[in-house]
């Protein structure tokens, strides 16, 4: 079997496609591949799908290809446009990459695949291409993700802010709950940023949205009330940011009764932070024997820690009158309990009960904006930071956005032998 018809079979080529010219290049580790079409044909113009006769070519393209027997494989072509008599002249769609696109479909393909495991650098490497061409393939995917997108408001979003840099800089996130993806992310955590997302929408459609997960940041919380219809009942506080302030309440408890201890010279709580910011069904086996003779014990911290362990029993209730019901046995209890931090946030709950109860109804927590989070966090690493915002974003898109990310050859053909 001579070169041309070799790559005849590994390019997958269709009549009136052909081979014209193999070149092989040791020392370079090379294969070009010049290909052509038969003079007789129509093409098919890219909007109105009509065939006409070819009117000129346009200047050489060159595609990189999947490496064959190790070596770096590119095709050589020069496509034909059509001159339609409603559109003008245009370029055909490609059978062998993406106009706009130097790389095939199947090597670009191989690229997204690979950034989806390791770094735009890693892929450099071993694909002998520089960091800028990786980075536009990952931002081209992105792009064609986010196209063919259907313009939709998920039906429950969670909301919630990802660092970005240090110094307080933060990007708003805003993520579908049923399938867990991505679907916004804008600069900054102020109001306008959460507004830009609601602004995408219509009224109508806004109005389809049932519920809306978010921790207690008043920007976000003034920005859903100003667009979201009957918003009162569908902003969720998310249950582990309020379980945040009563651990934090334990903690205090814990510093300043550690404190107090240590100058009389008993070491008591030294060692213990943790034991108090786990929950005990994760308390490790080998401190559990610790951790119950503590809470045994005569201590501020055990009576903060009890308080604060019975405030989860909130989000086991069915009903907001039951939810709210037990709150209030549970809030006298800790603003009589004479522990300055445990009253302190019990207050702070108490403000936003409101938005507390309804997970009754709409049973929905921030968990898998925490869960994107990490993810995000562990892409960050894996680049070793972003030049900018922009970067950052398209990265965000790109791992957890759930889109098509990949490119796809037209489905019709583009070229057929001339008729009559």
């Amino acid at each position: 079997m001579d070169d041309k018809k070799l790559f005849t079979k590994i390019l997958k080529l269709k009549a009136p496609w052909f081979i014209t010219k193999v070149v092989t290049d040791e020392e370079l580790q090379q294969i070009d591949v010049w290909v052509d079409h038969e003079k007789h044909i129509q093409v098919m113009c890219p909007k109105c799908e009509q065939f006409y006769g070819v009117y000129d070519h346009a200047p050489e393209r060159v595609y990189r290809h999947l490496n064959v027997c190790q070596m770096k494989m590119f095709i050589h072509i020069r496509m034909p446009r059509v001159n339609c008599p409603e559109h003008g002249v245009l370029q055909i769609y490609s059978d062998f990459g993406e106009n706009g696109s130097d790389m095939t479909y199947e090597f670009e393909k191989q690229i997204i695949d690979f950034a989806k495991e390791c770094s735009i650098q890693a892929i450099g490497r071993l694909y002998d291409l520089n960091w800028d061409r990786c980075w536009n393939t990952v931002e081209r995917a992105v792009n064609r993700g986010q196209k063919r997108k259907p313009h939709a408001v998920p039906k429950r979003i969670g909301v919630d802010e990802k660092s970005f840099a240090k110094g307080h800089k933060y990007e708003t996130i805003v993520t579908d709950i049923d399938n867990g993806n991505v679907v916004f992310v804008c600069d900054d955590r102020q109001q306008e940023s959460l507004e830009n997302y609601y602004k995408q929408f219509k009224q109508e459609e806004l109005a389809n949205i049932q519920a809306v997960a978010m921790d207690m940041w008043d920007a976000f919380i003034a920005a859903t009330k100003a667009y979201v219809p009957d918003a009162e009942k569908k902003i969720v506080f998310d249950k582990f940011h309020v379980m945040g302030y009563a651990t934090k309440a334990v903690d205090k408890t814990r510093i300043a009764e550690h404190k107090a201890l240590r100058e009389s010279g008993d070491e008591t709580l030294k060692g213990t932070k943790y034991l108090w910011l786990w929950n005990e069904e994760n308390v490790p086996e080998l401190r559990k024997e610790e951790y119950y003779a503590l809470k045994a014990m005569d201590l501020k911290t055990s009576r903060a820690c009890a308080i604060k362990d019975n405030l989860r029993h909130l989000w086991d209730y069915r009903y907001e009158a039951c939810m709210r019901k037990y709150f209030d046995k549970w809030y006298f209890w800790a603003t009589h309990s004479k522990i300055a931090p445990m009253v302190s946030a019990a207050k702070t709950i108490k403000k936003h009960i409101d938005h507390i109860v309804t997970y009754a109804k709409h049973r929905i927590t921030n968990a898998l904006g925490e869960s994107i989070n990490a993810k995000i966090e562990k892409v960050k690493r894996m680049a070793c930071g972003f030049r900018n915002r922009a970067h950052y974003r398209a990265a965000i898109f790109f791992h957890c956005g759930g889109l098509d990310l990949y490119p796809h050859p037209p489905v019709k053909p583009c070229l057929r032998y001339r008729i009559g």
